[in-house]
């Protein structure tokens, strides 16, 4: 086995400069290689050598200058006598297995109150942990502000990488452009920026809204209705109604603009007979409806049972993700599953093969669009008309 190849690339990164000090009798104050060429050399992120300089800055080795570089330190330096590898134990004794941890890896998620997330974060913690690496979780709370500092911080603390779960947003966070740009390691989960090329995993939205719509017209349904209460027609939204015209397409069904329900929230429900969507369910505008997230379709199924409206025995409810059970076998919903553990996995694995190839702008994109599957729950049944 080559136990080389376990080493991190920011501790080989620190071994060279422990050699270069020793070696080239460098001395106190003098000029060590610069970011951009120690970027060149290994062909790495400047996350890496900037995680690889801070280590050093913190044992004494080398003493950073803001603007102007850094500089071999007055501190404690290795000898001819010493093993070049020596001043490095403390950093990796923090450690309780020092040969397998090779690093941080940020996460970015709007939050963790669904089983979506839940899901996702695991797949991410289970694949990082097999490489020895740990994550750091932050939540964005839905807010482009947070996403951002999120971001931020994640970088001042010296992760290699950072998965983001971006949020719904009309304009795209430039953090994250520019992270693009300076060649930071990064993958984006469930949601990419439109023209933008960068690494990207998500399930196949449209074709999800496709399954859906095709298993109700087989059970009977003719009235779909497909809902999403985001405020925003984001790119996930738009794939997903773009499935659904197209299933309806297929079928020679015209499309009702009035069965395509957006822009609209429900806080509350003890207000909900004056809610837009109460009067749409009670007047049996829909005998089915397709949710576009979890959440909205737990919302909608009290609604029903709000309005007198039995499910499945008035309307069907289809959501995206199963919002009522962790386990396979107890789910209530019938609903689009996702594979929110394998995306997680998969997006990991992507990261850390962008971070072990150095990354750089010219090289060639990943985009894996896993295949959604529909189950099937207590939610879906007949129309009355057809019982």
């Amino acid at each position: 086995m080559n136990m080389n190849a376990r080493v991190p690339l920011y501790q080989k990164i620190q071994q060279y400069i422990l050699d270069l000090i020793r070696t080239a009798g460098l001395r106190p104050g003098d000029r060590i290689p610069t970011e951009k060429e120690l970027m060149q050399q290994f062909n790495v992120s400047k996350i890496t050598v900037v995680k690889a300089l801070s280590g050093l800055a913190d044992e004494q080795i080398i003493d950073r200058v803001p603007g102007k570089g850094s500089f071999v330190g007055h501190g404690k330096q290795p000898s001819a006598n010493d093993a070049a590898v020596a001043p490095l134990l403390s950093l990796k004794e923090k450690s309780p297995n020092p040969d397998q941890i090779a690093g941080l890896i940020g996460l970015v998620i709007p939050s963790i109150l669904d089983y979506f997330g839940i899901r996702l974060i695991n797949g991410v913690q289970t694949t990082l942990a097999k490489h020895g690496y740990r994550v750091m979780i932050l939540l964005s709370e839905g807010d482009i502000g947070k996403e951002k500092e999120a971001l931020k911080t994640l970088k001042a603390i010296g992760a290699e990488g950072i998965l983001i779960f971006p949020i719904d947003e009309e304009h795209y966070n430039e953090e994250i452009l520019s992270m693009k740009f300076n060649g930071y390691p990064f993958v984006l989960m469930d949601r990419f920026l439109p023209g933008v090329e960068t690494d990207y995993i998500a399930a196949d939205g449209k074709l999800g809204a496709e399954l859906a719509v095709d298993y109700l017209w087989e059970l009977g349904h003719r009235q779909i209705a497909i809902c999403s209460d985001s405020p925003l027609q984001t790119v996930t939204v738009q794939e997903r109604i773009e499935g659904y015209i197209t299933a309806l397409k297929n079928k020679g069904a015209m499309i009702n603009p009035a069965h395509i329900i957006t822009d609209f929230q429900i806080r509350s429900l003890k207000d909900a007979e004056n809610h837009p969507l109460y009067r749409y369910m009670r007047n049996r505008m829909a005998t089915a409806y397709i949710t576009l997230n979890s959440k909205l379709g737990v919302q909608m199924y009290q609604l029903a049972s709000q309005a007198g409206l039995d499910v499945p025995g008035d309307l069907s409810i289809i959501s995206f993700d199963e919002p009522t059970s962790v386990v396979e076998e107890f789910s209530i919903f019938t609903h689009i599953k996702q594979f929110e553990y394998e995306i997680g996995c998969k997006a990991a694995m992507t990261l850390l093969d962008v971070i072990r190839s150095g990354g750089g702008q010219e090289r060639k994109y990943s985009k894996i669009l896993l295949k959604p599957e529909l189950v099937s729950g207590q939610t879906t049944g007949k129309p009355p008309a057809v019982q």
